[in-house]
């Protein structure tokens, strides 16, 4: 009986224990508590557990109390005291972070600036011959020339009777008027780059073929029912080097060059005209305003009796020099001089003015459509005319540099 009743008495003095202890213990979890809030009002979790133990008097209410408050603690993470008398944190289960949205595709419409032939951070005369890595947009790729243009043209006289002093190249005469159509073609494309610039990653040497087409048509000429009074073909292939140095007064010289060129006028006798050249040229520019280019040749002479056009080099001339102002960003004017090399200084003079009128339609571009004015006297305004002066006005639009 006196076994049995031990036995009974065993649980009770436990949890009296640890009433007791609970009890002792309460102040020192009071101060680290207080402590590690740095004396701050208790929040509701520090009240339930300082509540509990208040329960001095009744020991089995106190561990109740306890037993739920912990339940409670460990179902909203909240602190509870750990058994060196500090504050820890439980940790709710975690959560995925929400995938980050994928960054907008943008879509551009521009050659990078590293392959851009027309791109604004290289000079004029480089973008033309693509002398540059970053001017360089490939071979065999169709570009623009000389202008493509459509002109009215007024001159002081116009040839009725095209001649030459060879034999039998006298044509008939023909009412001509001296108002007339001009239509000018002209495209090229690189056939070949890094012939001799290999070693030189930054620069390209190149070697194009050009084609250009000049047609004076009589299209206000219904009484010969508006022919075409001439049209000239000149094919040339041309190697451009790659001539980097600076000259004085902020010049400097860009390219070198020589090309071979044909042009004929696709006629046969009597109309028929022709001549073949060697040609060396240079070109050099002064920041983004000046440009000055120069062509020197050499006619390959022809046996007397295929000769279409005898002295056509002391007439059109030997050499030119055209140079080009832009006064800003829409406007440019041009003067171009063609000389015999010789005393009686025969050649011509062409003066003209290019209008930007429209823009490119991308931000940082602008289009190639220009409207023009030119003024030209001397010999050679046509090939059938290489022997006869003319002054001539033409306005009309022009596209440049596509």
């Amino acid at each position: 009986m006196e076994q049995h009743f031990k036995q009974r008495l065993l649980p009770v003095r436990l949890a009296q224990a640890a009433g007791l202890a609970i009890a002792l213990c309460t102040p020192l979890v009071a101060g680290n508590v207080q402590a590690q809030v740095g004396g701050s009002t208790p929040s509701a979790g520090d009240t339930a557990w300082q509540r509990c133990a208040s329960l001095t008097d009744d020991r089995e209410a106190r561990l109740g109390c306890f037993d739920r408050w912990a339940a409670e603690q460990a179902r909203v993470g909240s602190p509870v005291p750990s058994a060196a008398g500090t504050l820890t944190q439980t940790t709710p289960a975690s959560r995925p972070e929400p995938t980050p949205a994928a960054p907008p595709v943008t879509i551009t419409i521009t050659t990078p600036p590293a392959h851009d032939c027309r791109s604004p951070e290289f000079s004029e005369l480089s973008r033309f011959w693509e002398l540059e890595a970053g001017t360089d947009c490939g071979s065999l790729n169709i570009r623009g020339y000389r202008p493509i243009s459509l002109s009215w043209i007024s001159a002081d006289s116009v040839n009725t009777q095209p001649d030459s002093p060879s034999p039998g190249r006298t044509a008939a005469a023909k009412p001509y008027s001296p108002s007339e159509a001009r239509i000018q073609l002209s495209v090229r494309t690189k056939i070949a780059q890094g012939l001799l610039t290999r070693e030189q990653p930054l620069l390209r040497d190149s070697l194009w073929f050009g084609y250009t087409q000049q047609s004076h048509w009589q299209l206000f000429n219904g009484e010969l029912s508006r022919p075409f009074r001439s049209t000239d073909h000149e094919p040339e292939l041309t190697y451009v080097y790659p001539t980097d140095a600076q000259l004085p007064l902020g010049w400097r010289l860009r390219y070198s060059g020589v090309s071979l060129v044909h042009q004929s006028n696709g006629q046969d006798l009597p109309l028929s005209r022709s001549w073949n050249r060697l040609v060396l040229m240079a070109g050099m520019e002064k920041g983004d305003r000046f440009r000055l280019q120069g062509r020197l040749w050499k006619r390959i002479n022809e046996n007397a009796d295929d000769d279409d056009n005898p002295g056509i080099s002391d007439l059109i001339g030997r050499a030119e020099v055209a140079g080009y102002w832009n006064v800003n960003k829409d406007n440019t004017l041009g003067v171009t001089l063609r000389h015999s090399l010789k005393a009686d200084t025969n050649g011509s003079v062409r003066l003209e003015w290019l209008r930007n009128i429209a823009d490119g339609g991308i931000p940082g571009s602008k289009s190639g459509l220009r409207f023009h004015t030119q003024l030209f006297t001397g010999y050679g305004d046509s090939l059938v005319d290489y022997n006869r002066r003319r002054t001539v006005l033409s306005i009309g639009l022009s596209l440049v540099d596509w």
